[in-house]
């Protein structure tokens, strides 16, 4: 469909994919929005939302039936639902793996997040339950990283992950950032970015575009668009934020505007 500017505004950062789309993907965090806001939330920002997450164990308190007409009203959109990776650590810490694999099928989600935030998964285990869950017709998209501060993966072994992950047929490869994007992962007390954590990941890994980067806040966004380019995949976006991280993307942000600016005053 026209948008309200064609014809008028070229985005000043061009490239900008469209979907489908295989890179620049945005993952919305959803902490429990409901049927009505859902349509709403499509119908003003569905084409820039590639993944909608029901993050930590929150899908565990919807009724059956209402969580299966969210998820058809989120699929039938072609944008990607997932249960949080926390739960699956759950369901993989409790036995019930398998289980878990056919109630979600039943649920309708389209794609799994494995991780091992927070409890210890062995690396065969990793590797099994990836390969089950695409066996098992779902997108997978896995995490690297501890959500604890003070259990910090060394970089070897987060390059080891994220490449053997891809081998295992994962679509995408979280760098961990929790919700609060501070104090984890390549972010400091603050939130802002630490640069030798972030050219310590890119250092091992051959496509870039494998990886999503949790970045709930704006200067995050900001940063690594800077840094990657308007087709970066950044997770952990809060619905509210959709279309201002599209504004960032394409330079109608007086942040990346200013780049665009700088790269081409001949316009």
């Amino acid at each position: 469909m026209a948008k309200a500017w064609d014809g008028v505004i070229q985005a000043p950062l061009e490239g900008r994919k469209t979907k489908p789309r295989e890179a620049g993907l945005t993952m919305v965090i959803d902490k429990g929005i409901g049927l009505q806001s859902v349509k709403d939330l499509i119908e003003m920002a569905g084409d820039y939302i590639d993944v909608i997450k029901l993050t930590f164990g929150t899908s565990a308190f919807y009724d059956q039936n209402l969580l299966r007409k969210k998820n058809e009203i989120i699929t039938s959109s072609h944008i990607d639902v997932m249960p949080g990776g926390t739960f699956l650590e759950v369901a993989v810490w409790q036995g019930v793996l398998d289980q878990y694999l056919k109630n979600a099928k039943e649920l309708g989600f389209s794609a799994l997040e494995i991780s091992d935030g927070t409890i210890d998964i062995d690396s065969t285990t990793r590797a099994e339950t990836i390969k089950k869950s695409i066996e098992a017709g779902f997108r997978v998209i896995t995490e690297v990283g501890k959500k604890d501060p003070q259990e910090v993966l060394p970089v070897s072994l987060v390059h080891q992950l994220i490449n053997q992950d891809m081998e295992n047929g994962a679509f995408k490869v979280i760098i961990e950032g929790r919700e609060a994007g501070i104090g984890v992962g390549i972010y400091d007390q603050e939130g802002k970015i630490k640069e030798d954590e972030v050219d310590n990941v890119v250092a091992g890994v051959k496509d870039l575009t494998c990886l999503i980067w949790e970045a709930p806040l704006k200067h995050q966004q900001q940063a690594l668009i800077l840094r990657f380019g308007p087709n970066v995949n950044l997770g952990n976006i809060s619905k509210e934020e959709i279309l201002t991280l599209e504004a960032l993307r394409q330079g109608l942000r007086g942040d990346t505007l200013k780049k665009a600016y700088q790269d081409r005053k001949d316009w």
